[in-house]
């Protein structure tokens, strides 16, 4: 079978539903972006009262909210230490209280919305590649404990009831947290939008906006539109027509593969413990068994730039023989990538600035984060209290390395994580 570069989320999905032809000349709030955020946020302002139009550069989900690895969770992805440095006490906090809200609140827009794309609540083990990320890893099972989020902490005996392998040094396990379809996700979220009549257009770049009033006149490829709020939602397709954004939040890309088929029992040696996992080392690699239970997937950083599919895939499927050496061999059906929209600080923020309200800079949480603050985003767009987050506190930031426009200092950060993860990859072939 030849090797596919399209995700594998995309095989016997049905045909696209029909969508607005071409924007309104007027409309409350215009939602740039048709992903995981700009479709939750679309919801909930539709349902606080506003007129609601949604405009997509391409297609509806043809970024990464269709090409992501499906894991769904959210916890803080830096310490309570650190974020408290970045942002002070009571953001902090309050970022660590609000992950187990923020998956209930996803959880329930699935249920509400009678999306069905294959929940499951697998639980996501987290597991260290060096001692001293074990240690990490309690401290932070420590920090949770204050929270509504459950972690339990495996030790290194007992991982092979989770995962067949005895790379680690253990982990931490968080049994709140799921997997799901992420292309069926999409779906659900783009039917509940049509559903309510939120017009939404494809093929329809925003050009330029401009100050016209108390609103916005956007130009895009399908004429203009005038609006009294926007949301910018286009994450790690954020280009230079927004340069603030641009600046604060660049595309990391990130890269999967599928295997063909594989016996039940040869997944069941692989992945006993059928979670959603995720490892500490540089290479970020994280990996699942498909809804199906047929395949595995097998995601990572196989270079912090863009380079070429199969090339790739190849980088995974060395890096997948190293977890598994039984894997060595296993023929691959489809291999793709998708941009990650990360931040400086590796977390997000919903605000807005002069009208132009966004949520962006998910850095590899979007699966839950991007809905939520989507809607954030949405009821602080037209006034809603529920808007109130302790991400209007998180702050993206700057950075000298890029000034804008595309992320050229990835070109040299590249060459310095390939030096790194091979020094470290010797380093632990020594030990």
């Amino acid at each position: 079978m030849k090797l596919t570069t399209t995700p594998y989320w995309w095989e016997d999905r049905p045909p696209a539903p029909d969508l607005t032809p071409q924007p309104p000349e007027k409309t409350d709030l215009l939602v740039i972006g048709a992903g995981y955020t700009g479709l939750s946020a679309a919801i909930a302002a539709h349902d606080a009262g506003a007129n609601v139009t949604i405009v997509e550069a391409d297609q509806p989900g043809i970024g990464a909210s269709t090409r992501n690895g499906g894991m769904f969770g959210a916890h803080p992805r830096l310490s309570l230490a650190r974020l408290t440095k970045l942002y002070g006490q009571e953001t902090a906090e309050g970022v660590f209280s609000e992950a187990t809200p923020a998956l209930n609140f996803v959880r329930d827009l699935q249920i509400r919305e009678n999306i069905d794309c294959d929940f499951q609540q697998s639980g996501r083990i987290v597991m260290a590649w060096e001692r001293k990320d074990f240690d990490g890893l309690k401290k932070l099972a420590e920090e949770l404990s204050s929270t509504s989020v459950k972690a339990e902490i495996i030790e290194k005996a007992d991982l092979g009831n989770e995962v067949g392998t005895n790379l680690y040094y253990g982990g931490i396990l968080m049994p709140q947290h799921g997997s799901l379809q992420p292309r069926k996700f999409h779906d659900g979220l783009l039917n509940a939008a049509l559903k309510r009549g939120v017009a939404i257009v494809g093929e329809c770049r925003v050009n330029s906006l401009e100050r016209v009033g108390g609103g916005y006149l956007a130009k895009t490829a399908k004429g203009e539109v005038r609006a009294d709020k926007i949301i910018l939602a286009t994450n790690g397709y954020t280009d230079k027509s927004f340069p603030w954004h641009n600046r604060r939040v660049f595309p990391l890309p990130s890269y999967l593969i599928a295997t063909e088929p594989l016996s039940p029992n040869f997944l069941s040696q692989l992945a006993p413990g059928r979670r959603m996992m995720v490892e500490t080392r540089a290479r970020h690699s994280y990996y699942r068994v498909s809804p199906d239970g047929t395949r595995l997937l097998f995601g990572g950083r196989a270079a912090m730039k863009p380079i070429e599919i199969h090339k790739a895939a190849a980088r995974l499927a060395a890096t997948m023989a190293e977890v598994w050496p039984e894997t060595k061999g296993v023929k691959l059906a489809h291999a793709w990538t998708g941009n990650t929209g990360y931040a400086f600080n590796h977390m997000p923020e919903v605000g807005q600035i002069d009208g132009l309200h966004y949520a962006m800079g998910f850095s590899g949480s979007g699966t839950v984060m991007a809905p939520y603050l989507g809607a954030k985003a949405g009821w602080q767009a037209v006034g809603d209290p529920r808007g109130q987050t302790a991400y209007l506190g998180t702050r993206l930031r700057t950075h000298w390395l890029h000034p804008g426009g595309k992320p050229y200092f990835l070109q040299a950060a590249d060459l310095w994580y390939q030096y790194a993860v091979d020094t470290a990859q010797n380093i632990k072939a020594r030990l």
